[in-house]
C-alpha cells in the first residue's frame, strides 16, 4: 500500500504538514537509509524501513480509542459552537481523523469508541448486527417488575415507534432507582424516551458496554486510552 511520506509522518504524529516538509527539508528522513526530502514520495510502510534522525518510524494505519466520554461534549467530529469528543484528543491521536462509532447524546456520558478504520465502525453500526449497548441509569421513580416485562416486550415511544425487546435490571429500587438497560438499536434518546412512555425519568445516564467492549473503570471522565490488542480482535471477531 503505497501512501505519501508527508502524510504518513503527520499521521504518526510528526508535526501538521507544513512542519512534515520542513522535517523533510532539512533531510534527517530516510526511506530504507536513503534520505528523501519530496514529500510527494511514496513509501509503503509495511515493507520500508522510514527513518527520522535515525530512529525507526512505527507505523499503524488504524487507530482505536475508548472514551470514557463527559457531559456536555457531543459526539461529532465538528462543530461550530459545541466542543465534540475530537477536541478531546491529543494532537497526535487527531491527526488519524478518527470518528465517534455511533453517538452518545451530549448529556450522556460513558463508553464511546472512536477509529478510523470505517470497515469495523460499519460492521458495530449496521442496524442488521443488532449490537447490544448497556447503561447504567439513575431513574425518578420506583422501577417495577412490570417495568421490567414491559422491557422484554419492547416499549411504543411516543412518536408511535415500538422498540425492539430490551434487558431491563434493577439493582437497588426505591424513589430512585439504580438500573441497567440493555438494548440493541439506537433510536435518539431511545433510553430516555423508554422510561418516559412508562411515566418516569431518566436523571443519570451512562453507557458501560457496547457489544464485547467494556468501559475501562480506570477511565476518568473525559479521558481516553488506545484499544489494547485483544480488545480490538475481540470487536473484529465480535458477531451478535
Amino acid at each position: 500500500m503505497g501512501l505519501r511520506i508527508d502524510k504518513m509522518l503527520a499521521n504518526m504524529g510528526y508535526g501538521t504538514r507544513k512542519e512534515v516538509k520542513k522535517l523533510l527539508k532539512s533531510g534527517v528522513v530516510k526511506i530504507d537509509g536513503v534520505i528523501v526530502k519530496d514529500p510527494k514520495t511514496q513509501v509503503n510502510p509495511s515493507e520500508q524501513v522510514v527513518t527520522v534522525r535515525g530512529e525507526e518510524v512505527e507505523y499503524k494505519e488504524f487507530i482505536y480509542l475508548m472514551m470514557n466520554k463527559p457531559p456536555g461534549v457531543i459526539s461529532a467530529t465538528e462543530d461550530i459552537v459545541e466542543e465534540t469528543v475530537i477536541d478531546l484528543l491529543e494532537e497526535e491521536d487527531r491527526a488519524f481523523a478518527p470518528f465517534p462509532v455511533g453517538r452518545l447524546d451530549k448529556d450522556t456520558e460513558g463508553l464511546l469508541l472512536l477509529t478510523n478504520d470505517g470497515q469495523l465502525a460499519h460492521q458495530l453500526l449496521s442496524p442488521k448486527k443488532h449490537v447490544p449497548k448497556t447503561y447504567f441509569a439513575v431513574i425518578d421513580g420506583e422501577v417495577t417488575e412490570e417495568d421490567i416485562a414491559s422491557f422484554r416486550r419492547g416499549v411504543v415511544l411516543d412518536d408511535g415507534y415500538e422498540t425492539k425487546p430490551a434487558e431491563l435490571v434493577i439493582l437497588k429500587s426505591g424513589l430512585r432507582s439504580d438500573v441497567e438497560v440493555t438494548i440493541t438499536e439506537g433510536k435518539f434518546h431511545q433510553v430516555k424516551r423508554m422510561f418516559r412512555a412508562l411515566g418516569k425519568r431518566v436523571v443519570y445516564l451512562k453507557r458501560i458496554q457496547m457489544g464485547p467492549l467494556v468501559l475501562d473503570p480506570s477511565l476518568e471522565v473525559g479521558e481516553y486510552r488506545e484499544l489494547t490488542d485483544e480488545e480490538v480482535e475481540m470487536l473484529k471477531q465480535f458477531r451478535p
